[in-house]
């Protein structure tokens, strides 16, 4: 854990990538077009914690069709910078047989997490699986999977902010910052 004045170094030595205006708008545009999608479906959405908490909490309100929630808890990161075994906390509690599933996350950035929540949520019998990432990271990798809907695309940097946290500090950010390159 970090001390309140090394998060505070942190934060006075990263760069803004996303303004909180630039953030809202992503935003918006990502309900729109899940509204479109989605709209007569009942889909149960998933969100993948931590990350997801923030854009998932402001999602869910612009959402203007009926649906079901619940929340997967599985990572790769922990507290360090790099992704490492996949670690699942909690799968879904809720039953996902014949449903129509949003799984909705951070970021993606591998697409190790999102592979495997997809992976696991087929096997258990969904009937489709679409998935909202709100950072989309341009790494210029293969990933195994790519996102249904996508707020910003984020450079190869390690961002923080907006539910992405750095040292499991700033989640709590408005915006999308990057540390500074060396």
């Amino acid at each position: 854990m970090l001390s309140p004045q090394q998060a505070r170094e942190i934060i006075n030595n990263a760069e803004v990538v996303y303004s909180a205006d630039e953030v809202q708008a992503a935003l918006l545009r990502v309900a729109q077009k899940i509204n479109i999608t989605l709209a007569d479906r009942h889909p149960l959405v998933l969100s993948v914690m931590g990350g997801a908490v923030v854009f998932t909490g402001q999602l869910l309100p612009l959402l203007d069709f009926p649906l079901d929630f619940d929340y997967v808890h599985v990572s790769r990161y922990g507290d360090s910078k790099q992704g490492g075994e996949m670690h699942w906390k909690v799968a879904p509690g809720e039953s996902v047989t014949g449903r129509i599933v949003l799984v909705v996350d951070d970021i993606l950035d591998e697409g190790e997490t999102l592979a495997a929540v997809k992976q696991r949520v087929m096997a258990m019998g969904a009937a489709g699986f679409y998935s909202a990432i709100f950072a989309d990271k341009r790494n210029g990798k293969s990933k195994p999977v790519q996102a249904d809907f996508v707020g910003l695309e984020v450079p190869d940097r390690f961002v923080f902010g907006y539910g992405m946290d750095i040292h499991g500090a700033w989640r709590n950010l408005p915006a999308i910052y990057a540390t500074k390159e060396i």
